[in-house]
């Protein structure tokens, strides 16, 4: 694994105000400078001569051909073929150039998928070759949240994606108990949109601790108005939203601005190609200091907020192929505590967390994955002499989340091509805990 850059590349024009910030936050905490990286860098692939310059109708252009960001009322009439077995949600979608597999599932679910001259509504029906599908895909529907002026930290905008940074204990959609204050609500106002009816309609989901990094589940019904993105059904709300960070996750997050936008970052995360790094503070140090957690997790059975590695005959539900490579940065505090960075292969529910606390080394402030203030008290105070274990446990109070921060984010932008990368250091409350830590005593680990 190659280590985090201590250099910084050079930086656009366009990016110099993010510098001179950068440059600001280093000198107000200088003992988290072993993470630095730019803020904001991206390099081209493509050039204008490559693409085609003029667009027409509802239609973008990517990678020399034309692509829809509006399919209301596409229709398809094909016979499958050279296929053996296939669910029909998938294969509509790869007929159909650039939609969203949650768009198609809507349209199935509206009864206007048939297949055979039967009308299916069940997007997992699994099609032969031989069947003849006929699809009309439904059209757009309201918005179904309200817009809030709730100042974002964008890192980047254009007219397809926006990045942000997110905060701490920010809610990413709306959710009972969770109705306002959400990104979801930011983006709406932040984008202008009008403010929408709820139509007497609930909003329904599951805690937003349930969220899966990548919005892949075939559950969901996607649906877009004034070219943003929407992810509705009974369990959420998401405008946009291609991935998602825990409520109590801080860092970067990219969000879609159109349909075709939203595909074809969906399909990068389902390919795996997009770039994700964080970093976390762990109780205890794991061993060996680098290496790769490669074990599926599922839901806990016994704990439905939480998730668990599946290791054969456990307490978990169905469980998914999931894989992390850690590497420790820093040992802390005598090795009562680690500065770890990991690199997602995949992106599941809870995935660092669970597999954080399958190394044996929960994250510091992770209530629900075992890394509570009393387990953190206990790997610092057994690593370090009595004289500091009062100064310990004023640094423990200080816990009041996950200490887990998602540091970089690269892609490829859905519609110039263009490879992007953007990085953001660690908030205040990480880089507080952080420096007190190293306070006590550091040592920085190479090579691994």
């Amino acid at each position: 694994m190659s280590p985090i850059s201590l250099t910084c590349p050079s930086f656009t024009p366009a990016s110099r105000t993010l510098t001179n910030s950068l440059t600001s936050f280093f000198h107000r905490n200088p003992p988290i400078r072993s993470l630095i990286h730019p803020r904001v860098s991206f390099t081209s692939t493509s050039t204008a001569s490559d693409l085609d310059d003029e667009p027409q109708g509802e239609e973008e252009v990517f990678s020399g051909r034309r692509q829809r960001t509006n399919y209301t009322g596409v229709q398809l009439e094909e016979r499958v073929e050279d296929v053996g077995k296939i669910r029909l949600d998938t294969w509509i979608s790869n007929r159909i150039s650039g939609i969203s597999r949650a768009r198609v599932q809507s349209s199935i679910r509206s009864g206007l998928v048939s297949v055979n001259h039967r009308v299916i509504v069940k997007a997992s029906h699994m099609v032969r070759h031989g069947d003849k599908v006929e699809c009309t895909i439904c059209e757009l529907q309201p918005l179904k949240a309200e817009g809030e002026d709730i100042a974002l930290d964008i890192v980047y905008e254009d007219e397809n994606v926006l990045v942000v940074n997110k905060p701490a204990h920010m809610v990413v959609h709306p959710a009972p108990g969770n109705a306002t204050g959400t990104l979801v609500n930011g983006i709406l106002h932040h984008c202008s949109l009008p403010t929408p009816s709820f139509q007497d309609q609930e909003l329904v989901s599951d805690s937003d601790d349930l969220s899966d990094n990548e919005l892949d589940e075939p559950s969901l019904n996607q649906t877009y108005s004034k070219d943003l993105g929407f992810d509705t059904n009974q369990a959420s709300i998401r405008p946009g939203i291609v991935h998602r960070l825990d409520k109590g996750t801080s860092g970067l997050l990219v969000v879609a601005k159109d349909e075709h936008s939203h595909a074809h970052l969906s399909q990068q995360f389902k390919q795996h190609t997009i770039q994700r790094i964080y970093v976390s503070l762990t109780c205890g140090v794991p061993f060996p200091t680098s290496g790769r957690a490669d074990i599926p997790i599922g839901r806990d059975l016994t704990n439905r907020i939480r998730m668990i590695a599946d290791t054969g005959p456990t307490k978990c539900g169905k469980s998914r192929h999931a894989a992390s490579r850690y590497r420790v940065v820093e040992i802390l505090a005598g090795g009562g505590c680690a500065l770890v960075e990991w690199k997602l292969e995949t992106g599941l529910t809870h995935q660092i967390r669970a597999h954080a606390k399958y190394l044996g080394i929960p994250l510091m402030g992770d209530e629900v994955y075992g890394g509570s203030r009393s387990m953190a008290l206990s790997r610092l105070q057994q690593k370090n002499p009595s004289s500091i274990h009062s100064q310990l446990s004023q640094l423990v109070l200080k816990l009041n989340r996950p200490c887990l921060h998602a540091l970089t984010l690269g892609f490829t932008h859905p519609c110039t091509g263009e490879k992007m990368q953007f990085s953001c250091l660690p908030p205040v409350d990480f880089a507080e805990i952080l420096t007190g830590l190293r306070n006590i005593s550091t040592k920085k680990i190479k090579g691994s």
